[in-house]
């Protein structure tokens, strides 16, 4: 039994890092309805992320400041976060999630500029498998048409997913560097990129716009929600490191996966959307191309 028991928990880490993730848009919304932007949500809960780092772990910041490709790293990050944060917030939680795991399009784009990695052909029918099922999700019930995001939502769940693509590839690309200094980076850019693009749009657009406000101090609720929040995606950071560490690569893609499971099902629970038949064999088309994505990774080891 206790053998059991260790051979499932790094299964039961990832498994938490994926709930936390899939029902990450009702916290946010509810932050929103106290008055404090998703982006801002963001921002905050990353900055005590970053600060708990630095008390814990102060070199981080002297490896992170002195490898430039880290930056980048850090950009990408803070670009999912702004792209997954903001579209789950305003968009159907469902659309948006699956056109964030459009990932094999640019994950095989982004593999052969930065790693030079060569495009294979099972690489293409992943990206033709996507791309197919992104013309079923994008399409009006009933017909087809050229997958474009519709709104605002859709394109920044499209955005979110080219960038946690990039994400990836970065932590390839900086694999010799430190788990604490890669892990460091994205906290950085879930700080900067949130506040950069909330404080931009409020300055532009002006303050009472119907994107942006600046943040406002929340009240017990709001607090509450916000402290729970930031205390849970620290214990599902702790989570992806803990299973990841544990499981092959593939293995720990394909249990992620299970993120869209777990919002679609809260999406219809606690809202009016709906999982059409179209939806479905989209979102199903999508999956299918970012697992066998995932379980390539088998044969390249």
């Amino acid at each position: 039994m206790p053998d059991n028991r260790a051979w499932a928990l790094p299964y039961l880490a990832l498994i938490l890092n994926a709930l936390v993730w899939g029902v990450s848009w009702w916290p946010l919304r509810e932050l929103q309805g106290e008055g404090l932007h998703p982006l801002w949500s963001s921002s905050i809960t990353y900055l005590l992320g970053a600060m708990a780092m630095l008390c814990f772990m102060p070199r981080v910041w002297g490896e992170f400041v002195r490898h430039k490709a880290l930056w980048l790293l850090a950009l990408a990050a803070g670009t999912t976060m702004v792209g997954f944060n903001w579209g789950v917030s305003i968009g159907e939680v469902i659309r948006v999630v699956l056109l964030f795991y459009l990932m094999p399009i640019w994950a095989v784009l982004l593999a052969r500029l930065i790693l030079k990695e060569p495009i294979t052909g099972k690489a293409v029918v992943r990206v033709v498998l996507a791309f197919s099922g992104a013309v079923l999700l994008l399409s009006p019930n009933g017909s087809l048409g050229f997958p474009l995001p519709s709104n605002l939502a859709e394109w920044l769940g499209l955005m979110g997913g080219a960038a946690f693509a990039l994400n990836n590839i970065m932590l390839r690309h900086q694999a010799e560097r430190t788990a604490q200094a890669r892990l460091f980076a994205m906290f950085v850019g879930g700080v900067v990129a949130p506040t950069a693009v909330a404080a931009f749009l409020v300055v532009l657009l002006g303050q009472g716009n119907a994107f942006v406000q600046w943040p406002v101090l929340p009240g017990l609720y709001g607090g509450l929600v916000l402290l729970g929040f930031a205390s849970t995606l620290l214990m599902a950071n702790y989570g992806l490191q803990y299973g990841a560490s544990r499981l092959p690569a593939n293995v720990t893609s394909v249990v992620m996966l299970s993120e869209v499971v777990f919002a679609t099902l809260s999406a219809i629970l606690l809202t009016n959307e709906v999982l059409t038949l179209q939806v479905g064999i989209g979102g199903a088309m999508i999956l299918l191309a970012a697992a066998l994505s995932a379980l390539e990774s088998t044969d390249a080891h």
